[in-house]
């Protein structure tokens, strides 16, 4: 068996999934995920992956699973494959879309496996679109707009996109947080958008190196007094960015090391 053939597996509640109980969710959007990288059968900031899905499984549908149970659907799923993959973890509602659940419509979770992946080389261009998500502290999976927009900067000759909100403010990408640099500081945008799990690790880890950030509104006028720039996700914790619209930026290595440093700095943990 190829080593993609054996990363590769869906369960729903921590069994296989037959092709009738996929079927429905095939045609539905309201749900909600986290996505994890897996080595070694342990994971980075599994707390921070528990406490998203609990979050916005009450925000959405006003309940959460427990996170023991919400784990072993996990280890399942982690023992009918590699021992390296990428996981995502979708938390969804039996009772469909454009409907009202009661609380005894208990969520259900859906885990699928895939080979590991570690994101692009960089240095990354990324066009700038005026974009607001709809609950932006929500992992959801009604995100068609993060693909239009992504396949729409490609088309310009760019690698992705950058969000600025109505006030002009730097926000997030198609699927990354964004984090800066000004020489000596850490500086992650203000402005409403979902808090990366990768992001969280990285920032709980840069205070314990004693790594000075802070947080500020960043528009585009901002962006040349500022030594690098970088984009984040569960595959990464850095890619470089060295231009975002018109504007120029340094690659800043040292900066993307720093951030690799300390994601590294993070212990891995089993489900």
């Amino acid at each position: 068996m190829s080593t993609v053939a054996a990363s590769l597996a869906v369960q729903r509640n921590g069994r296989p999934v037959t092709a009738e109980e996929l079927a429905p969710l095939a045609f539905a959007g309201y749900a909600h995920f986290t996505a994890m990288q897996v080595r070694g059968g342990r994971v980075r900031g599994l707390d921070l992956h528990l406490e998203r899905l609990r979050h916005a499984s009450v925000e959405l549908f006003g309940q959460a699973l427990p996170d023991d149970r919400v784990r072993s659907h996990l280890r399942a799923a982690l023992q009918a494959g590699s021992a390296d993959v990428s996981l995502t973890a979708t938390v969804y509602s039996p009772a469909g879309e454009f409907t009202v659940a009661g609380a005894d419509v208990e969520p259900e979770v859906l885990v699928r496996t895939g080979p590991a992946a570690s994101g692009p080389v960089g240095p990354l261009t990324l066009a700038t679109v005026e974009h607001e998500r709809v609950l932006p502290a929500v992992k959801h999976v009604g995100e068609v707009t993060k693909t239009y927009f992504l396949r729409q900067a490609v088309g310009q000759g760019y690698d992705d996109a950058a969000f600025v909100d109505r006030r002009g403010r730097l926000s997030e990408g198609s699927i990354w947080n964004l984090a800066f640099w000004d020489g000596d500081a850490v500086v992650w945008p203000v402005a409403d958008i979902l808090t990366g799990t990768t992001m969280a690790v990285v920032r709980r880890q840069l205070d314990r190196l004693g790594v000075p950030q802070r947080a500020q509104e960043i528009t585009l006028a901002d962006l040349p007094a500022l030594a690098g720039a970088v984009v984040m996700n569960s595959w990464t914790p850095g890619v470089a960015v060295h231009r975002i619209g018109s504007v120029l930026l340094p690659e800043a290595p040292s900066f993307v090391r720093l951030l690799h440093r300390a994601y590294q700095a993070e212990p891995l943990t089993a489900p």
